[in-house]
């Protein structure tokens, strides 16, 4: 069946046309990374947060910024650093002398789109903080519950190479991640248009400006409603069980894939198809999805570390070893 020229039961051309304008949008001022473009899209419409890692230059923040200015949304930035404290991030409790009652001051993290710079330099209590925000989507504080607006998505930047001055993300916190998106150098060709862009932007540096926004969070929700309506077959869910399953049991992992990845890799798959105007999943859905899923979620032994293997060969291996359903 030509899955290009299917039409979907559902109705997903207004999704598939939000999509193309993001991209469009994005594309304006990025070249190249059409990969971590597409990801953080799929990130937004399966409500999940995105964890990007690349060396500095390669435009982690950038894009993050422009997918949020292409959203007519709130949005909101935080520097992590060694001095960042909860409070700064969810916000604390203030007297009012007038009232004379204490008043919950909302921080920065009530937003729908937060940017988190530099995630790995904050201190373990910070971290923490993170967990109930990004789980529930709410905040308790002084036996307070506060839930966050929809949509609520956490985008997050790391450095892999320089480590001096960073905390390592605690496991707990790293599933809470839908993907680890791996940002690599662009080519020769795509180095080249990025240095023509900069050229014709005249010095310009505010590059957020040339960016419009396409997509109103009402839209956002709609879609993301859209996407749980993709089906998914049943032989697909045993395929996704079966994936996560050999990660507990690969001898060349210490830790395997929880069940959170599993249902991340079904939200994720069910998203892609969306994108591609189609109300079903295929197996090149999930295969395309599994590695960004897993990537982070899993850890390799010791000595498969010291042979130099990487975690993005091993699930390789994995999908090779499964049977794909028919």
């Amino acid at each position: 069946m030509d899955t290009n020229t299917f039409q979907p039961r559902t109705d997903f051309s207004a999704l598939h046309e939000g999509v193309e304008a993001i991209r469009e949008q994005i594309g304006k001022v990025i070249v190249g990374q059409h990969q971590m473009i597409d990801l953080l899209i799929a990130g937004l419409l399966t409500q999940g947060h995105v964890l990007i890692e690349g060396v500095p230059g390669v435009a982690k923040t950038l894009t993050a910024k422009l997918l949020a200015q292409c959203v007519d949304a709130n949005f909101s930035r935080i520097q992590f650093t060694p001095d960042l404290m909860p409070a700064d991030v969810l916000g604390t409790s203030v007297f009012n002398p007038q009232t004379r009652e204490f008043e919950y001051k909302k921080g920065p993290v009530f937003s729908n789109l937060v940017l988190i710079d530099e995630i790995n330099r904050a201190p373990a209590k910070t971290q923490s903080a993170l967990f109930e925000v990004m789980e529930e989507r709410q905040i308790t504080n002084d036996g307070t519950t506060w839930s966050l607006d929809r949509p609520f998505m956490v985008i997050a930047t790391q450095n892999p190479i320089e480590q001096e001055g960073t905390y390592r993300l605690p496991e707990a916190q790293l599933d809470r991640f839908l993907f680890k998106i791996e940002v690599k150098y662009p080519n020769l060709e795509e180095e080249v248009a990025v240095l023509r862009s900069i050229h014709h932007f005249n010095g310009e540096t505010d590059l957020t400006k040339m960016i419009s926004k396409v997509i109103t969070t009402t839209q956002i929700i709609e879609f993301q409603n859209l996407v749980r309506q993709v089906v998914v077959d049943e032989k697909l869910f045993h395929y996704i069980a079966a994936i996560i399953n050999e990660t507990r049991m690969n001898s060349s992992l210490y830790l395997g894939a929880s069940p959170r990845a599993s249902i991340a890799v079904m939200n994720c798959a069910k998203a892609l198809a969306a994108m591609k105007n189609r109300d079903f999943v295929i197996p090149d859905d999930v295969v395309e999805m599994v590695p960004h899923v897993l990537r982070h979620r899993i850890m390799l032994t010791p000595e498969k570390e010291m042979e130099g293997i990487k975690t993005d060969d091993v699930i390789a291996q994995i999908i090779k070893m499964i049977e794909v359903p028919r």
